[in-house]
């Protein structure tokens, strides 16, 4: 380990050592070992600092108590600690394959680049629902088309469960502006509109675990639609068309329902529609997964998705316009 660290990791954490000690032990079996890491408590009643006391020996970190103010600047806080010259941010549900380091410090090293980010997957070692919902939220067939991928610069947008950026983009922009709820998207806009260079890098990938259940995941998918729309606020033009999708699907959905006692056959074709979807979407899921067990919770997982984040949206639009 040099004296200054080329890579600082900022986590922030509310109540959830677990899922801590699961990342500081995936960052335990990096092949590449130049970095610190700083955990942020973000005002837990339930801390994590038995676990940070585990990895003292074991890895080059440091931990932080602050009042709860939510992830953005949580964040922000654990930049301004950072020694190191590129500054990574995971959310504290991710466990880091042993490459990742390797493969971000090499791509790195024939790309200029002010900022990057990588794609989430699920892991064999997560519950089935969890992997459904890995699976719908990097879906084409669900939000997770919405979310972004592509490999060319400019066009990406890097999310806060994998992202990173050098030390002079945070003191440039002072980092997060919005505390929490789609921070990250409104982070990734301004960088782009200030000019600056961003990466996607295809195998600095995480596992990311998510939610525990599906009420947990709706509410997460809810916020994200809210997300949408104040980031619109502050970048007009935010929202495009692909994102009132959830929300088509969910008012749709609503009046297949309510249509069944005056008029089954429109009710019946409606729902056909819905049905050829999740047929769809269970295909492209068995083929991803191979699983037939998680196949047929992904179906529920995208209808969970779909309709949170549509909700999300639509009260947030509907809250704009009273306003």
């Amino acid at each position: 380990m040099s004296p200054v660290p080329k890579y600082s990791i900022i986590v922030p954490v509310y109540n959830r050592p677990q899922e801590v000690k699961e990342l500081l032990e995936s960052l335990t079996a990096q092949t590449y070992t130049n970095f610190e890491v700083l955990i942020i408590e973000d005002g837990s009643t339930d801390t994590c600092v038995e676990i940070y006391e585990q990895y003292t020996d074991k890895l080059h970190i440091r931990y932080f108590f602050k009042p709860n103010s939510g992830p953005g600047p949580s964040r922000n806080f654990g930049f301004a600690q950072a020694k190191g010259n590129y500054f990574v941010v995971f959310d504290s549900d991710c466990i880091l394959p042993s490459h990742y380091f390797k493969t971000v410090d090499d791509y790195l090293s024939h790309a200029s680049l002010d900022a990057w980010g990588g794609p989430d997957k699920g892991h064999k070692g997560f519950t089935r629902v969890q992997q459904a919902m890995a699976f719908t939220m990097s879906s084409v067939f669900t939000t997770g088309g919405i979310r972004g991928g592509d490999k060319r610069i400019g066009s990406f947008q890097p999310r806060s469960f994998n992202m990173g950026i050098t030390k002079e983009v945070f003191a440039n922009t002072g980092g997060f502006k919005f505390d929490r709820c789609a921070e990250d998207i409104e982070f990734s806009m301004r960088m782009k509109k200030l000019g600056y260079k961003v990466g996607y890098i295809n195998d600095a990938f995480v596992y990311h675990k998510r939610r525990t259940n599906f009420k947990q995941f709706f509410w997460q998918t809810f916020n994200f639609g809210r997300g949408r729309v104040l980031v619109n606020k502050a970048h007009p033009g935010a929202i495009k068309i692909t994102h009132w999708f959830p929300s088509f699907f969910l008012i749709g959905l609503v009046f297949t329902i309510m249509t069944i006692p005056f008029d089954i056959r429109i009710s019946a074709l409606l729902g056909l529609g819905y049905l050829t979807y999740t047929v769809i979407l269970c295909v492209s899921a068995y083929q991803k997964t191979q699983s037939i067990r998680v196949t047929l919770l992904a179906g529920p997982a995208a209808f969970v998705q779909l309709t949170g984040y549509g909700a999300g949206f639509l009260k947030e639009i509907l809250r704009n316009l009273h306003e």
